[in-house]
């Protein structure tokens, strides 16, 4: 390989990139004699509706504007979106139209003459500075025609340094021996011919060249909000170099775009460190300004970098967002079915909660009221076998699941009171000292003598307020007019049925009702028989052996 001059050259080989930026500049340059293309870049916004083909139209002085077609020129075919010329010849200069739906785009083509005594046209140089012993990068692809290249060579003031079936990259410390023109030039097959396309860099090499990779200041992307009719400025701001070029772009739809007009850039420098701007101005922001990519761009031989700017519509102060707005609802939809839903299920399980709040707080209510009884129990006893199961309940069951198995101490009157004594007086002395009045009801439970001698002391108990009554309806009653009228007029009451086949666990809902009515109290329940069903029929077996005959009238209320 020569590489002139006694300096070596780094070569690479450089990997084909799969796809090529897609560049929209109003004034394009070229060469005549070399294959050309002009492509129609897509744009973001076009509806999924729209005509995806492309239409070409060339515009002239003499002939206005002609669609262009396959069979307009040999030299010229049509690829996707793409227009391509082989090659270019100097009566292709002029202007370009491509539309593809409602999007149209402009182009003016300028085409150079060839110089026949150079192996490169000096108006299509790209200047390349590069300070002494800095990298010296000369790159020769070609991204378009990459596919279609069969040789790719690389020479300096016209004489060949290298070549090869792929690209080509140069890389070196810069001498100033190496400073010159470097033409990269292709070799490209299309339809049996040979077409050279070149490409040419001028090397300048300077004493402590400093040049630096532009950056455009602030973020990648810029969303501002702006008023329809209102006029907004895009300020797009760089660090560069002198020579470093800025720019906006965007595309160009007929009459879209009216209303904006770029101003000139303005530079200055801060710190020993060389700063530019360019404003975007857009007059009188129109509906069709906005969703759109206004693009700044700061470009030197070393780096390009690129910002985004969008316009959006500002939000009104009295409107809520969509998405806002639809959440909210969402949201308070939600909060009040999870109310409702609490409201309900408190509602329905009120009495579990209760008692679950009374054990998880230990609260306790018979400790400082001077009661002797958490609850005295009125009940019949007669001889008939009719009432026995009523008795058994009264005596046996409630004393063995509330005083055994729950802790509380009942007050029965033929168990707790010694025979002898007066009978209502000590009734309503037991009652005194009770703080529940549990009543066992049956449709016999008002039907003898005794009940006008009771009626005073039980209506001066429950007016007084200072017991609770507890009404259980042992068998089915239709009314409870029997009652005495004092417990009648009684709000504060409530009537439990007991179930024989529902009520035997003590996890049922008739002791936990009675254990709601009952006062609280901190005890903890034994864990012996978890029914009261066994030991109440076994009772209730062995009193119907033994009462089969009438008994004298006793009651355990008055």
């Amino acid at each position: 390989m020569h590489c002139g001059g006694g300096f070596m050259t780094l070569l690479l080989l450089m990997v084909t990139r799969d796809s090529e930026t897609c560049f929209s500049r109003p004034n394009i340059s070229a060469v005549e004699g070399e294959p050309f293309y002009l492509k129609h870049c897509s744009s973001s916004h076009t509806s999924e509706n729209e005509e995806t083909s492309v239409r070409w139209y060339k515009s002239s002085k003499s002939n206005g504007r002609t669609e262009l077609n396959p069979g307009s020129s040999p030299r010229i075919t049509m690829y996707d979106n793409t227009l391509e010329f082989w090659p270019l010849e100097l009566e292709d200069q002029g202007s370009y139209f491509s539309q593809m739906g409602n999007d149209t785009q402009e182009r003016t083509l300028t085409v150079t003459r060839r110089n026949i005594h150079s192996c490169f046209n000096e108006k299509q140089v790209t200047s390349k500075p590069v300070g002494v012993e800095k990298v010296l990068e000369i790159p020769c692809t070609n991204d378009y025609y990459q596919k279609r290249i069969k040789k790719t060579s690389l020479h300096k003031n016209c004489e060949k340094l290298a070549e090869d079936n792929s690209s080509l990259f140069m890389m070196k410390n810069a001498e100033f021996s190496d400073q010159g023109f470097y033409s990269c030039v292709f070799s490209v097959y299309h339809n049996g011919k040979f077409y050279n396309i070149t490409k040419t860099y001028n090397v300048i090499v300077t004493e402590g060249q400093k040049n630096m990779a532009p950056v455009l200041i602030g973020p990648k992307i810029n969303y501002v909000e702006v008023e329809l009719g209102k006029t907004v400025q895009l300020n797009c701001s760089a660090l560069m170099n002198e020579n470093d070029i800025i720019y906006w772009s965007f595309w160009k739809e007929m009459d879209q775009f009216s209303n904006i007009q770029e101003e000139g850039k303005k530079t200055w420098i801060s710190e020993g460190k060389s700063y530019a701007s360019t404003i975007l101005r857009i007059e009188k922001v129109k509906e069709n300004n906005l969703n759109f990519s206004y693009n700044c761009t700061v470009v030197n031989q070393e780096k390009t970098d690129t910002s985004t700017f969008i316009l959006l519509r500002k939000a009104s102060k009295d409107d809520i967002p969509g998405d806002i707005f639809t959440g909210g609802m969402i949201v308070a939809i939600l909060i009040s079915v999870v109310v409702v839903c609490l409201v309900i299920m408190g509602i329905i399980y009120r009495v579990d909660l209760a008692l679950f709040y009374r054990k998880l707080m230990r609260r306790d209510e018979t400790l400082k009221d001077g009661k002797t009884y958490d609850a005295f129990v009125s009940y019949l006893k007669d001889g008939c076998s009719e009432n026995a199961e009523e008795y058994t309940f009264a005596v046996e069951t409630l004393p063995r699941v509330l005083e055994k198995h729950f802790g509380y101490k009942l007050c029965i009157f033929e168990r707790d009171v010694v025979p002898g004594g007066a009978v209502v007086d000590e009734i309503h002395s037991l009652i005194e000292k009770s703080r529940r009045l549990i009543i066992v009801l049956s449709s016999s439970y008002m039907s003898n003598e005794v009940r006008y001698e009771l009626e005073s002391e039980l209506h001066e108990a429950l007016v007084e307020r200072k017991i609770k009554i507890i009404l259980i309806e042992f068998t089915p009653a239709s009314e409870f007019s029997f009652l005495p009228q004092s417990v009648n007029l009684l709000k504060s009451h409530r009537v439990l049925q007991w179930k024989a086949g529902k009520s035997l666990s003590y996890d049922s809902r008739f002791w936990k009702n009675l254990l709601y009515l009952m006062p609280a109290k901190a005890t903890k329940p034994n864990k012996g028989e978890s029914e009261a069903l066994p030991m109440f029929l076994s009772i209730l077996s062995s009193r119907k052996a033994e009462y089969g005959k009438e008994l004298p009238l006793f009651w355990g209320a008055a």
